[in-house]
């Protein structure tokens, strides 16, 4: 990551499509994230219809935080932000695929880059 600010990459709200994508009994839609050079599966959470729209329109990923139930902007507390770079959402519209650009250290909170570092077998 050079010295520089990473850009923020708002999308564009469109009603249709948001529309499209169900949330569980929960309010909460699961949500893959990616790095976006590396195509690496970072991480995996979720968002609610509020966090959603947060995302898509700061260009910052911000989801829900199911164990403390509140907003989570990823990387205010340690830096390690992701900034949007594509939105997706899969064919059912029960899954959303973002593809960021990852900063600092990492996705996972125990400094690793991706949350699934861990191999069985």
């Amino acid at each position: 990551m050079s010295g520089s600010e990473p850009a923020l990459t708002p999308v564009a709200l469109v009603d249709e499509q948001l529309a499209t994508v169900k949330f569980n009994s929960d309010g909460l839609v699961p949500v893959v994230t990616q790095d976006v050079a590396t195509k690496q599966v970072l991480m995996m959470a979720w968002m609610n219809a509020d966090t959603l729209r947060m995302t898509l329109t700061e260009g910052r990923m911000v989801y829900w935080s199911r164990s403390r139930k509140e907003v989570w902007r990823k990387g205010d507390t340690s830096g390690d932000r992701q900034f949007v770079r594509e939105a997706f959402y899969d064919c059912d519209g029960d899954t959303l695929l973002f593809l960021v650009e990852q900063e600092g250290r990492g996705a996972c909170h125990t400094g690793e880059v991706s949350c699934f570092y861990r191999k069985f077998g």
